[in-house]
């Protein structure tokens, strides 16, 4: 990537195409098991890794996973939890919930466990004394930048959170200090859409803005 003297110029143009990213991003339990290209993965990570961070301490580590038996292992754990998480539910919710597809594990052709690195030296600890979680945060942004650059080339992204946080580090071989931020299934959605599948399934609306926006 090439820095450039001279800022870009976003016009109208520029924003309803990536308004358009924006409505179009979803979360994506399907896929098809076409191959994702290693220099669109590895651009659209570069591009993550690009995105802002506490103290610009670069907290975001990801991991590739290629390995088959951890693989199964994590689909193993999912199952687990998504035992557990079913049985908080009861009535129509648990029948709901039963029927929904809420991970790509078996399909997608890549698999990415993102951690956190808060004991990182990197930033020298600059604007998280008093909110250590702002690293957390700082890879989160991250995992938002990837989802979008995917989706750019028609690529798209799951985040599974059903996942024991304890056991993600060990499972992938890591740092135990490592805070597990979220597991990423990517590759090319059997749909592409503008609904989010759990509006679509009928388990939550979209709500309002104004529901959310306070005046003081």
């Amino acid at each position: 990537m090439t820095n450039r003297s001279t800022p870009p110029t976003f016009d109208e143009n520029f924003r309803e195409h990536f308004h358009d990213l924006l409505v179009w991003r979803r979360d994506v339990r399907e896929f098809r098991p076409d191959p994702v290209k290693d220099d669109i993965l590895d651009g659209c990570l570069q591009l993550a890794c690009q995105g802002p961070s506490v103290g610009n301490s670069q907290p975001w580590r990801f991991v590739h996973i290629r390995d088959q038996d951890r693989l199964n292992k994590l689909a193993h754990y999912f199952k687990d939890e998504n035992q557990k998480a079913l049985s908080d539910y009861d009535g129509e919710d648990a029948a709901k919930y039963a029927r929904l597809k809420l991970s790509g594990l078996r399909e997608a052709p890549v698999q990415i466990s993102v951690f956190a690195d808060t004991n990182t030296t990197a930033g020298k600890g600059l604007g998280s004394r008093t909110m250590t979680e702002t690293k957390v945060y700082s890879v989160i942004s991250a995992i938002q930048i990837l989802w979008l650059s995917l989706r750019s080339h028609n690529i798209g992204l799951g985040w599974v959170s059903i996942l024991p946080p304890d056991k993600m580090a060990g499972l992938m071989d890591v740092d135990e200090n490592w805070v597990f931020v979220g597991h990423l299934c990517i590759g090319y959605p059997v749909e592409q859409t503008d609904i989010p599948d759990l509006v679509k399934k009928n388990w939550q609306k979209r709500l309002p803005m104004d529901r959310f926006l306070l005046q003081r």
